[in-house]
Parts: structure tokens; sequence; C-alpha cells
């Protein structure tokens, strides 16, 4: 930035030339008006908003406000009548001292929108102030041999006035001997001289005493006097002349306490006394006090701290005397030479702590820079982080204003810290920061976002309501209402879905409870969505889906398809007694309604009659003869088959088989009564069949047909039979075991069915499984 003050800008740095630049509709024209020093507090200026064709109206909404240069607030704006009025009485020569003309630059400022006025108040001189001598009397020695004509210097009266109401004229009370001139002095000042009309004689009067009045040139005028002590001496042929009757020096305003400014130099061509010259000031003003001056060496040195701010320049007038009486004189000018040595200052107007996000280009902040110290030392250069979405653009006369680059995004970034820098041009470079902190207010942008696209949640059959099977969650990057959700069950794409019987949702933070006892065997799964809204304006909102399985649990026991246990009469098995051992007596058939492992059923004998005859297989329930049989054997038998699933805890149930042996298939049997000792209590009939040896065939034809009956009497899923004819379409599939561990096969149940067709009598309905009970009652009869 140093070496490239000619190369363009970068983007983010502007540099104040003291050019004017406008923005939004910032005025070119600069509003004057002049006003009476010491002019009473209140006093209206002018109707500034008429001036500037604003409307009164209008000024309090857009913020309306009067800047000026300082911290002291000289000017106030009412905002209800448009005045420009004064905050107090101003006094010109406290404000602006010897400077003509005394002007103040003041600012008004309307923020919204932003717009910037430039209004110049003169302060008017009035005569307040009356000129004064710094020195109650002058004392002046002259020689009596001093020739009519002789001009003696005088100190001039000061008066703070400037222009016409400062010192205009001098005169001495009336006299013989002297008269007063009046000269303008290069910068305007007035200035007396005292010259000799008349011969001086000591012995005659050795000292006179006249009354020098000053007058300014105000009305009415106002004037000071002092008195003029005039001593009549001896002869005292020469003066002191200085070698320079102007010098001329320039001291930087950061020189050291007495440090050496300056040494002046007067001769005398009298000798002795009269030769003898003394340094002093010939004013002993005010101005001079920041010097001092050896009165021997004529060395003028520094006493207190030099302030270009305060002070450009000085003009010292040195006095040399000798001896005798005689004065010469010389004019000093100091230069003060402006350093670096204030920093730039930086005043807030206007600052948004929250600005809303994706808004356009928005005012964050006004201020205004400034610098008293003078050329590159008072140029500065405003700028901020190079990384931030901001701009600083300059609207008038050191105002500039920060506004956003573009629409920013509270979820990206909710704050910044922004650090404006205002740096000098001056040697070594100075520099002020001022930090603010901006905060992203939030807009209803972002829709809520579930955690999870889809849920899938599970819950065991035979759960107790209200069970909490899980939730779901969605989270909104918004803040406040913005991001406060609410949770709701969307309708089902299933319309025969009870959705509103089975699930509820908690709306404040999405968990899932069953309202209901799931039951696996009825509904193993199903789905429907959830939304999450947010409280924005407008609200915004998603979906989800949730997919509930519901587990299976062990709650029905096995069922036994074969042997019927409610049938009118017992199922009687045949055995040959010539039966090889492994013979295959008859096949328990069960199911289990439940799924997985609580439907893997086991088979085991619970009693016998005879234990060691009969062993029943474990996995497909198959009764087979353990061993040879024997004519030691008793005829009639009864088993007791435990039918248990896998499940935790297992159930089970448990099937009586009746076996009779027999010699041959031609001998004859009788049904077997029930065995157990309670129920022969119970049952006092005992059937008795008797077939013919040759009907014995018949028989064994009838006994199969009675097994399959049985067996497909209890298929839930049957299809129906017709009039006796083989069912058409799909037979029921979990009644064919494939792997031959419990149920018929396909091919078995087809024969069985054919013979049903060739041999069981025809109805003229179709027959459902519950009829088949009857059937088995019907076979029974026919035997």
């Amino acid at each position: 930035m140093e070496a490239g003050l000619g190369k363009p800008l970068q983007k983010r740095q502007v540099i104040f030339l003291g050019m004017l630049l406008f923005l939004w509709e910032a005025d070119s024209e600069t509003i004057r008006y002049s006003v009476p020093e010491e002019t009473e507090s209140g006093y209206s200026v002018a109707n500034l908003a008429k001036d500037l064709g604003l409307r009164v109206w209008e000024l309090a909404p857009r913020g309306a406000q009067i800047h000026h240069k300082g911290s002291k607030q000289l000017l106030q704006l009412n905002v209800k009548t448009g005045d420009l009025l004064l905050q107090e009485k101003l006094d010109r020569e406290v404000l602006c001292g010897a400077i003509e003309p005394c002007i103040l630059h003041f600012q008004l400022l309307l923020e919204n929108p932003v717009q910037l006025f430039q209004v110049d108040v003169q302060l008017i001189d009035v005569n307040d102030h009356s000129p004064e001598f710094l020195e109650k009397k002058m004392i002046l020695k002259i020689p009596e041999s001093a020739q009519a004509g002789t001009v003696f210097p005088l100190k001039s009266a000061q008066d703070l006035d400037i222009g016409s109401n400062s010192v205009q004229n001098y005169t001495i009370s009336p006299n013989s001997n002297f008269r007063v001139v009046t000269h303008n002095r290069g910068d305007g000042r007035k200035y007396p001289e005292l010259v000799l009309g008349k011969a001086l004689d000591r012995e005659e009067q050795p000292e006179l005493i006249l009354t020098l009045t000053a007058l300014d040139g105000g009305v009415p005028p106002r004037s000071g006097t002092v008195t003029l002590q005039i001593e009549v001496v001896d002869i005292n042929d020469n003066a002191p002349k200085f070698l320079q009757s102007l010098y001329e020096v320039h001291v930087p305003e950061n020189s050291r306490i007495n440090s050496l400014v300056l040494i002046v130099s007067a001769r005398d061509l009298d000798a002795g006394t009269n030769g003898r010259v003394a340094y002093s000031f010939f004013e002993g003003d005010k101005v001079s006090q920041p010097f001092v001056i050896d009165e021997k060496t004529g060395e003028i040195r520094l006493q207190r701290a030099l302030d270009y701010e305060v002070h450009q320049h000085y003009t010292i007038e040195i006095a040399a005397t000798d001896g005798g009486g005689l004065v010469g004189k010389c004019t000093v000018a100091i230069e003060v030479v402006d350093v670096n040595d204030n920093a730039p200052e930086l005043i807030m107007s206007k600052i948004s702590s929250s600005i809303p996000e994706n808004s356009p280009e928005i005012v964050v902040a006004i201020f205004r820079v400034s610098d008293p110290d003078s050329g590159d030392n008072g140029r500065m250069v405003s700028s901020i982080q190079n990384d931030l979405p901001f701009l600083l653009k300059p609207t008038f006369e050191n105002f500039y204003t920060l506004v956003t680059e573009g629409p920013l995004d509270r979820e990206s970034r909710a704050q910044y810290n922004i650090t404006i820098t205002v740096t000098d041009l001056g040697t070594p470079r100075l520099k002020t920061e001022h930090s603010i902190t901006v905060l992203v207010s939030d807009v209803n942008d972002n829709a809520p976002a579930f955690s999870q696209t889809s849920y899938t949640l599970s819950v065991r059959e035979n759960n107790s309501p209200a069970l909490h099977i899980g939730g779901v969650s969605a989270t909104d990057r918004d803040s406040g209402s913005n991001a406060q959700l609410t949770y709701s069950l969307l309708l089902p794409q299933d319309p025969h879905l009870p959705l509103a019987s089975l699930v509820s949702i908690n709306a404040d933070n999405g968990q899932l409870f069953a309202l209901r006892a799931l039951d696996f065997e009825a509904l193993q799964a199903f789905e429907f969505r959830v939304g999450a809204t947010d409280r924005g304006s407008p609200a915004l909102s998603s979906q989800a889906l949730v997919r509930v399985v519901v587990l299976d649990d062990n709650d029905n026991s096995p069922f036994v398809l074969y042997p019927l246990q409610n049938a009118s009469a017992p199922c009687i098995e045949l055995v040959p007694r010539a039966a090889e051992p492994g013979y295959l007596v008859t096949k328990v058939v069960a199911v289990d309604g439940d799924s997985g492992q609580n439907a893997w059923l086991s088979f085991q004998l619970l009693k016998a009659t005879e234990p060691g005859l009969f062993g029943v297989w474990a996995h497909n329930g198959e009764v087979r003869t353990a061993r040879l049989l024997s004519e030691r054997d008793a005829a009639r038998h009864r088993l007791v088959v435990l039918v248990k699933d896998n499940g935790e805890p297992p159930l089970s149930a448990s099937v009586t088989l009746h076996v009779l042996l027999v010699d041959g298939f031609s001998q004859p049997y009788l049904p077997l009564p029930e065995v157990a000792p309670e129920r022969a209590q119970a049952d006092s009939l005992t059937v008795y069949l008797v077939i013919a040896l040759a009907s014995v065939s018949s028989l064994f034809l009838f006994s199969v047909l009675v097994f399959v009956v049985v067996r497909l009497c209890r298929r839930r899923r049957a299809a129906s039979l017709g009039v006796c004819s083989v069912p058409e379409g799909h037979f029921p599939g979990h009644l064919v075991d494939i792997s031959g561990t419990g149920t018929l096969s396909q091919s078995y149940q087809y024969e069985v069915i054919s013979l049903l067709h060739s041999f069981i009598p025809c109805h003229s309905k179709p027959m459902s499984v519950p009829d088949f009970p009857e059937i088995c009652s019907s076979f029974w009869y026919l035997l």
C-alpha cells in the first residue's frame, strides 16, 4: 500500500483525498447560513427542512441527525418543525480564534434511505471584546539629545475581535512633545509608533507621564489604555541594530522542550554601558509564551510543546535595549512544521447490530473519519478484512457506509466481527481500529431434514398398548421458531391400513408408540410416512418413510391335524404281528401358527401301554415298531405322543393313538375303547367290530381312506372339494412337507384324493374343511 498510491485501489480500500464523493442521493450543494456570535441557545437559524426541500413529517421516520466535527454538539434539529436551532451560545473567538471567516461545518444525515447534506454556518463577529494592553505601564528611556521626528516603537494592544471590530487606531493624551502614528502590519494588525515632535530637556522635565489609548472600529467603539512613562536620559548616540530585520525559521511540532529555535543578534556602536545590549520580547503577549529568550545571548528556546493543530505559525518581535535605553527591534516568524502525531479518529453515526439474511445490499453502519494533521499526514485510507462479505463506500465529506456485498446466509455464518481500520499516509503511518459485531437474523429458508430417509422399527407381537417402539428425528438449520418442529403421521397410501389405530406419534419429539397389541399372524409388517413441519412463515416440511416389522412371539401351540382328536369315533391303527422292526404304524401330522423356530416341531412318545414296543421319530412324527412282535404282546395298545415347538418357552400338544395287533388284515377287529383308567370309568360302552375275514381287504381300503380324510379335515386353507372331484387350483403350500419331516407329500395327497373320488359318495354342494368330521363319522357308520 505504501508503494502503490498511484495504482488502482483494492476492492475494500478507499482513499479520501479531499474530494467530495456522493452516494445514495448525497446532495452536491452546500446550504449556508450566518448567525451572529453570542446569540442565545435555542435561536432558530433557519428552517432546514424547507430549504432542503424535505417534508417535515419524514424527518423522524428517516432518522434525521445533525453531525459536527468534535464531541460537542453545537446545533440541533427539531424533527417536528424542521428548524435548525442553536444548542448553546456560540463564541467565535473560542471556536475559530483569529481565523476569518469563521465557518462551522455540519452534516444532516438521513438514515433510511441514506442521504447526506452539507450545512455551513458562519459566525459573524460582534464587538464583544475591548482592546487590551498586556502591560499596565510602558517605560521609555529617551535621550535628551533626540531630534524632533525621531520614532520610538510602542507595544500593540490585543483585541480578540477581528476585522473592523479589532484595534483600528491609537491616540495619546495631549502633550507638547509627542504624537502617535498608527501603522498596518502585513497580517492586517495595527501597531503604534511614538514620534518626537519637540526636543526634550532633561533639566526642565526629566519625566513625562502620558496615556496611550487603543480604539477598535466597533459601533460603539471599545477602547483600552496603558500608562506611558517617558524618562529623559543623558545622550546615547547609537541605538542597537539587528543584523536582520526579519528572521524566519521552521520548527517541527514535536521538538523537545528547551531545544534551540533561533539566535538573534544586534550591535550597538556605543561603548561602555550604552553599548551593552539586552534582548527581550518586545511584546510580552500570549503568542510568545511557547518560547523564551536569553537576554544576554539572544538564544530563543522552546519552553513548552508546540501543537500544529492548535497554532501553525508565530510572529514575535524582539527588542534589543542598550544601557542608555535605546531600543532596536526585529521580527521573528516561526512556522510550526506538522508531524504525524495524530492518529485518525473514527466516529460511528449509525450501526445495525442485526441484519436479516437473504436480503439485498443493506447499510450496516455509517461513520465519519478525521485527522487534524495536514498533507499526507491527514490523508486517510479506510479498510476492513478481505474475507468478509462487506464493502466500504464513501458517501460525503469523510463519511463512509459499511454495506453488505450481497445476501448473507445465517446457517453458514451467524455472526461477523468486523474491524474497521483507518490509516493515514504520514510517516510513520498511524492507524485507528474500531470493531463492530453484526448478527445475521434468521429467515425460514431451510426445510426440516430427517436423520434418515427411511426408518425400520421392530416390535414383538402381543405388545402392551402405548408401547414405545422407536422414534424419528429431524433437524432444521434455521433458528428460533423457524427451527421448532412438529411431527405428524401422514395418510397411508394403502386405504385399508388402519394406521390411526396402530401407531401414534409425539408431535414434539417424534417418538412412536403402538396403540394396541399387534398379531404377527395377522400383520407381519406395515409402512407409513411421517412429516416434520417447522413453525416458520411460511412453514416448510419434509417426509420420511417408516417401516414397522412385527416380530413373532411363541403364542400358538402346535395343532394336530392327524389323527383327529375331536372325532366321534377314535382312529385305530392296525399292525400285523408279522411286521418287521421299523414298520410304519402311522404318522402324526401337526402344524404351528407361529413362524421361524417357534414353528419348528419335535415329536416324542410320552406314554405307551408297553414301553419299548413302539417308537416315534422326533423330526417327522412317524410311529414305527421298535422290535419284532410276538404272540405274548397284548393285542391292544394306547400311545400318547407329545408334539412340542422350539419357542421360548416351548408350547406343546398331545395326541392319543390306538393300535390293534392283528394276525392278518382278514382278521376281524373291534374299535379300542379309551384305555386311560380315568376315561375307562367314564365310558361304559364298548364298541365291537365284527367284520368277516373275507372283508379284510375292503376294510383295509376303508382304513386308508379314513386316514386320508382325517388328515385333510384339519386343513385350514384347503380348497373346496366340489362334487367329490379333485380340487382345482393350487393346493395350500403349508400342508406340503418337501423334506418329509411332518406332513404328507403332494404325490401321496393326489393318490388319496383320487381314491376319494372313486369311493366317497358325492354331495350336491361343495364341502369345506369343517365338514370333514362328518365324513369321518360317515365312514365309521359304514364300517
